[in-house]
């Protein structure tokens, strides 16, 4: 059914106790593909102890072709999936970054579009697939530097793909929001997690994703406080946006009762 997506969300926190399990959150078929080539490769061929975790849906939506040279990517936990297309009055510094996880990049990629048609705001669109590993690979790499003061720095996959960029970083999943959160403090002016905390009830997709507040629209309100709380845009914006997108400021927040 519908809230059984979210239900698995919790899965991907409990991973991250376990340190043989490697989980991944999936959007697209050539995605899940190059995921069970490589756990077939590690687990079967180099014999590694080990196993794979997949959180997949059901839901209907189209496949894409692969973006040229996503394999590393998709196998460390997170690539540019799409990146913005030239927006008319976009100005220096309000570049925004949305990290989404399996079909809930749908609503990223919704976000992206109302962004750059509404508010001549530039969004790149990820995918985030794994951020035990992104978290893992990051400490790993902390650790070694810490053991080694006199040596170079060693940076992780996640801080030498980030440190190219520039902007404002938004996450959006079927996960609680603490799955994203543990990356914070290697995306350079930290990171804004959306997730499933609390219990869903709901009929529909859309009714869910914006009782969970994770839908395209609550994606674009996160990203344009965001930008406010840098001071790159004014407050008053944000508080039109929260009319024009229909959120009620007054819902109760999933999570407490």
């Amino acid at each position: 059914g519908e809230g059984l997506q979210h239900q698995d969300g919790h899965s991907h926190v409990l991973a991250s106790t376990i340190p043989t399990i490697v989980t991944y959150d999936p959007a697209f078929r050539y995605e899940i593909a190059i995921i069970i080539q490589d756990g077939l490769k590690r687990m079967y061929q180099d014999g590694e102890e080990l196993y794979y975790y997949l959180t997949v849906g059901n839901e209907n939506y189209p496949m894409p072709a692969m973006p040229e040279g996503c394999e590393e990517g998709i196998l460390e936990g997170l690539y540019k999936f799409k990146p913005a297309d030239k927006v008319k009055g976009a100005k220096k510094g309000q570049k925004v970054h949305l990290f989404g996880s399996g079909s809930i990049i749908n609503e990223t990629l919704r976000a992206q579009k109302i962004l750059a048609e509404n508010y001549g705001i530039a969004a790149d669109v990820w995918s985030a697939l794994n951020y035990k590993k992104l978290r893992n690979d990051a400490i790993n790499c902390q650790r070694w530097s810490m053991l080694n003061p006199e040596k170079p720095t060693k940076k992780s996959y996640l801080e030498t793909l980030l440190e190219k960029e520039e902007g404002t970083y938004i996450a959006a999943s079927d996960n609680m929001r603490i799955v994203p959160e543990q990356i914070q403090q290697w995306v350079p002016g930290g990171l804004y997690a959306l997730g499933t905390d609390g219990f869903g009830r709901s009929d529909t997709r859309k009714h869910l994703r914006r009782y969970f507040e994770v839908d395209a629209e609550c994606i674009v309100l996160a990203t344009l406080y965001s930008l406010s709380k840098k001071g790159l845009i004014a407050a008053k914006v944000v508080q039109k946006a929260i009319q024009d997108l229909e959120i009620d400021p007054e819902k109760s927040y999933p999570e407490f009762y």
